[in-house]
């Protein structure tokens, strides 16, 4: 009699065939723990002013289970961390980051292999990690596959909240071409288009059409320029460049998929027409005057603003347009941030580092140097708790839906230990490398010096 074993039947068998025999010796393995726990720890917990006194933490999964002035128990297998009364604080958020230009330039980027480039992104990405910025909020280039790969655990990197392309006029701050690329020809993109890191829009149609395009691939929110800017040729800072009926049907194309809009803005026309328009969020705002920071403060308008480092004015050579424009916006910085506080508008952090590895690793001391407007932990409270508060305009594109910025029951594990109290001196943020002993992102550790 023939026998026949369908194709199931088959593997099946040969999977118990290539299974080991249980041996009357084998142990049962140890038990496995997905927890953390941090015995006496100091805290700041994001929003505050001080630190707790000594306290126990206990991390489970992705999340924070249980805060505790008493003992905590650990589990068998659990990972147990003596703080030794050092302080524990959220990981810190940067609300303007361009993942993908820290290191090269639109023209090298332009010129490159797309996969070098991608390659560059994601080592700098750990590097950012290892600065204890376990979240980013991406204004402008094409992170898309390398926020996969790091929510994929395939490399080390910070959470990446992206806007896809900068959305730009022609001519406008995003619009890298040069005057030999000219005119724009119909239905053919340019280089800088074709790799996502701007799209080029002149019409309300064209608009919806690209906006639509970069919430299709995963954008958490939208980036236009609505201004001139430093960084690119052809846009001088002075200039309003989107109409009111373009911005407005990027924002109308946003409210449809539940999110916002932040537009780049120096200029009181800039800044107007965009709030007119219903943006959300104003970045920079640095040429504004005393009436226009009191419509936002009116209108309940975020704005997201950049200590901005002398050092990065100075890396534009001397006699270009982008030095010039630097020159024009730099002393617009301080007054900007005296207006933010005279009215008490909703302020958000970020450093704006582009083109340079150098003031990448500077990013710590960038955020340090708020404490030419703000006492230290209303600086460190902006970067965590307060940039968290931003976040969640996403609504429901939140690619990391939860509580982060804080250090609470059920808020993400994204966590920093600190060798000493940052409230105390905020410098210590400055040297990561030396000062963060331990950095957990999502509950898992990716440093621990401790441990040695």
């Amino acid at each position: 009699m023939k026998v026949l074993f369908r194709p199931y039947v088959l593997a099946t068998l040969l999977a118990l065939a290539a299974a080991p025999l249980p041996s009357a010796h084998a142990q049962d393995p140890a038990p496995v723990s997905d927890t953390t726990l941090f015995q006496n720890v100091r805290i700041f917990d994001g929003t505050g002013s001080s630190l707790s006194g000594p306290s126990n933490v206990l991390v489970r999964g992705h999340t924070i289970e249980r805060i505790s002035t008493g003992a905590i128990e650990a589990e068998p297998g659990a990972t147990v961390i003596d703080g030794g009364g050092r302080t524990l604080m959220p990981g810190l958020i940067d609300a303007h980051w361009h993942t993908m230009l820290i290191r090269g330039n639109p023209i090298q980027m332009m010129a490159d292999d797309v996969g070098y480039t991608n390659i560059v992104a994601a080592d700098e990405a750990t590097d950012t990690l290892m600065r204890g910025f376990t979240t980013v909020r991406d204004v402008g280039g094409p992170a898309f596959s390398l926020k996969r790969a790091i929510d994929e655990g395939l490399i080390d990197g910070p959470r990446i909240y992206p806007s896809g392309a900068m959305i730009t006029v022609t001519s406008g701050h995003g619009d890298f071409r040069q005057l030999v690329d000219l005119p724009r020809v119909p239905g053919k993109l340019s280089r800088i288009e074709e790799i996502g890191g701007a799209a080029i829009v002149d019409s309300p149609d064209e608009m919806r059409m690209r906006v639509r395009e970069q919430l299709m691939r995963g954008a958490s929110q939208i980036k236009l320029t609505a201004g001139g800017g430093v960084s690119s040729p052809f846009s001088p800072v002075d200039v309003s460049t989107f109409t009111e009926a373009e911005i407005r049907a990027a924002t109308e194309a946003a409210t449809n998929w539940g999110t916002y809009v932040t537009a780049h803005a120096f200029t009181d026309d800039a800044i107007r027409t965009s709030i007119n328009a219903g943006v959300k969020v104003i970045e920079h705002g640095f040429l504004m005057t005393e009436p226009t920071a009191q419509l936002i403060a009116q209108k309940g308008i975020w704005l997201s603003l950049q200590p901005l480092p002398e050092a990065l004015r100075e890396g534009f050579p001397v006699g270009s347009v982008q030095r010039q424009g630097a020159d024009e916006v730099w002393p617009g910085i301080d007054k900007t941030y005296q207006l933010a506080r005279k009215y008490h508008l909703k302020v958000a952090w970020g450093t704006d580092v582009l083109f340079s590895r150098a003031l990448a690793q500077q990013q710590g001391a960038i955020l340090a140097s708020l404490t030419r407007w703000y006492t230290p932990a209303e600086a460190l409270a902006m970067a965590t708790g307060t940039n968290a508060e931003l976040l969640q305009l996403s609504g429901r594109r939140n690619p990391y839906p939860g509580k982060l910025g804080v250090v609470e029951q059920g808020a993400f594990a994204d966590l920093l230990l600190v060798d000493g109290n940052p409230l105390e001196n905020i410098n210590l943020i400055a040297d990561p490398e030396r000062n963060f002993l331990i950095i957990m992102k999502d509950g898992k550790i990716y440093k621990n010096t401790l441990a040695h």
